[in-house]
């Protein structure tokens, strides 16, 4: 099962978690918003570009461990193993520290797979114009839920373009 992930988080040196969003393949959401970090911590980009767009999603509130708590919950509905599919490997780091509810360095050995996408696939023109085409007003780019239905939509297109050739 393909679990598409995207994060957003407070700066690219000192990464915490602000918000978290997993689409399963079959088009299973999981989004959850921290309301326990410190926006002193954000870099200004975060700040312009990433607060403004939290709250837009019903329910996805959460203290670090409520988000643990619910996201493995909802990674637990899954009968097969995981491969997790994001563009940043910063989001697998601070899956895995969602996922542990606590800092580490690396995930346990059997929490999944990973596929790290490279510049060669978001960078492809069906990726890029499916991706573009999934974000709406209400839940624009650097939102972590539209992130990931990005993720998902150039993936797919990027695997159909690539069955084609």
């Amino acid at each position: 099962m393909l679990i598409f992930l995207d994060t957003e988080f407070t700066r690219l040196d000192r990464p915490d978690l602000i918000s978290i969003a997993l689409i399963a393949e079959d088009g299973r959401e999981f989004y959850a918003e921290r309301t326990d970090y410190d926006p002193r911590q954000c870099s200004e980009f975060v700040r312009a570009h990433v607060l403004p767009l939290l709250g837009r999603v019903e329910g996805s509130g959460s203290t670090r461990m409520e988000l643990t708590n619910r996201l493995r919950t909802w990674i637990a509905q899954f009968s097969e193993p995981a491969i997790y599919v994001f563009d940043s490997p910063k989001d697998w780091h601070l899956l895995a520290v969602a996922m542990l509810g606590r800092p580490q360095k690396n995930p346990p050995g059997d929490f999944g797979k990973q596929r790290f996408l490279d510049s060669s696939v978001f960078t492809h023109e069906a990726f890029k114009k499916a991706s573009n085409s999934s974000y709406s007003p209400d839940l624009p780019e650097h939102h972590a839920l539209a992130d990931a239905r990005a993720l998902r939509a150039g993936y797919n297109a990027w695997t159909r373009n690539q069955a084609l050739s």
